[in-house]
């Protein structure tokens, strides 16, 4: 049984089935957001069972983002070649038995290759979410309305993974593995009754050599650029491997410019506004993700607080998110993605801004933390759902996985690299002193930065109009 296409976007009808469907994908988010944000919040319990160094503690992080960041690009457009049902259930299964596994397991190794894993299969589940939702709600008024409630789930997923974790690590830390199982396993039940089967593209599958330069370079970029805080920007080592990221990821632009059939179409990146959305998810998830690296070791180092009352302070951003972005279609079905997109960075600028001018060694709630999560999380509600509506407005059936595979990849680079570059100015500040805001404030001048470079981006097709 398929699902029946209307021929306007704007008379399709929203049947049970529909939200069967967008509730499966909501969950899956949600389900991501979840895993990230409790495994966090465990990390410190995890070291001290296990008797795992830091380093080894922050590749249980980044050893899901290596996988997660390294394989999105291809994640995507496997599901465009394969089709897109078929990939998400078998990347959902994948991820429902790693999170049993890394629940049971007692070495820190195995730990992180769990992650690793678990890294991989969300690079397959995320964007395949996301063209699944694009194919079968039509580009309009549907779409955009599908996609803010998309955004709530994933908004909802990361603040309850903050409180939940605080809770379940009391108990012990295999429960942060263990809670997502029975949750992926009624996703993947209910995917296999809901999801309507696709067709693959007929062309496009047999890049060999572009899948091979495409992986080997996204893998590198990634891991250059996680472990390089620890090693040294100008490590040798660091430098050689990326000069090879880049290497590599040349040799794929080369390959897909020759190939017949290659397996990402370059020209998609000559259109204006895909390029935008990109570089504007970048300046979201960078600055964003970034900082509330800071704020959980700022509370918790500096002011001392425990991890649940850590997470109720940064809940009202998420929150916000929840509650603001089912508005967010509407919103840009009225007044288009551009104009919203710039009151996202603008909100987030002032949000940081005002944390600058607030903040100190010992703050007050009400008027610092408070008014900067209601402001970052207001620019995160009205950026996210535009940026992807931005980045997927016009694009065929056939490459919506690209698409989408496309813009969560520069979310997730745009991550790593400011909260890289954020730990290392962090690290740098007051290596040898107790810390104190001082050691903060540079990595918050950092974040501020790429925020005004977004909203700086965000200003140029409202500026193009008024020409």
């Amino acid at each position: 049984m398929t699902l029946t296409k209307a021929p306007r976007a704007a008379e399709q009808v929203w049947t049970p089935r529909l939200w069967g469907v967008l509730a499966v994908l909501c969950a899956v988010l949600f389900l991501d957001g979840l895993d990230v944000s409790m495994v966090g919040v465990a990390l410190p319990s995890i070291g001290s069972e296990l008797g795992l160094s830091t380093t080894s503690l922050q590749w249980i992080v980044n050893g899901y983002v290596l996988g997660y960041g390294g394989l999105l690009l291809l994640g995507g457009r496997t599901a465009d070649l394969l089709g897109r049902r078929r990939v998400f259930l078998i990347a959902l299964a994948v991820f429902a038995v790693a999170s049993l596994i890394g629940g049971l397991v007692d070495d820190g190794t195995l730990l992180i290759a769990t992650r690793f894993v678990k890294g991989l299969a969300a690079a397959f589940t995320a964007p395949t979410a996301l063209s699944i939702l694009t194919t079968t709600f039509h580009e309009g008024p549907a779409r955009n309305r599908a996609l803010s409630v998309f955004s709530v789930f994933g908004a909802s997923g990361y603040s309850s993974g903050l409180i939940l974790g605080g809770l379940l690590t009391s108990v012990g830390w295999r429960w942060t593995f263990l809670i997502p199982v029975p949750l992926a396993v009624a996703a993947l039940a209910a995917g296999i009754a809901l999801i309507p089967r696709d067709r693959p593209a007929a062309e496009g599958g047999h890049d060999i050599a572009g899948a091979a330069t495409l992986v080997g370079g996204m893998l590198l970029t990634v891991y250059t650029v996680v472990s390089a805080p620890d090693r040294g920007w100008l490590h040798p080592l660091t430098l050689a491997m990326a000069f090879a990221a880049v290497a590599l990821l040349a040799a794929f632009v080369a390959v897909e410019r020759r190939v017949a059939h290659p397996l990402v179409r370059l020209g998609i990146l000559r259109i204006g506004s895909i390029v935008r959305a990109n570089l504007g998810m970048m300046a979201l998830f960078g600055s964003y993700l970034s900082f509330q690296f800071m704020m959980t070791l700022y509370l918790q180092d500096v002011l001392h607080w425990s991890p649940l009352r850590m997470a109720l302070a940064l809940l009202p951003a998420g929150l916000l998110v929840a509650f603001g972005s089912p508005f967010v279609g509407r919103l840009i079905t009225r007044f288009g993605t551009a104009p919203l997109i710039t009151g996202s960075m603008l909100s987030l600028v002032l949000g940081y801004g005002w944390f600058l001018l607030t903040a100190g060694n010992a703050p007050h709630y009400a008027v610092t933390t408070l008014p900067t999560m209601l402001l970052l999380g207001g620019g995160f509600a009205f950026g996210f759902s535009s940026i992807m509506a931005q980045a997927t407005d016009g694009i065929a059936d056939e490459e919506q996985g690209l698409a989408s595979g496309l813009v969560q990849t520069s979310g997730q680079v745009g991550a790593a690299l400011v909260l890289a570059v954020v730990t290392a100015l962090v690290a740098a500040a007051s290596p040898a002193a107790r810390l104190d805001f001082t050691q903060f404030q540079p990595g918050v001048d950092l974040v501020t930065g790429v925020a005004v470079a977004g909203l700086l981006l965000s200003l140029v097709p409202l500026l193009s109009r008024k020409a």
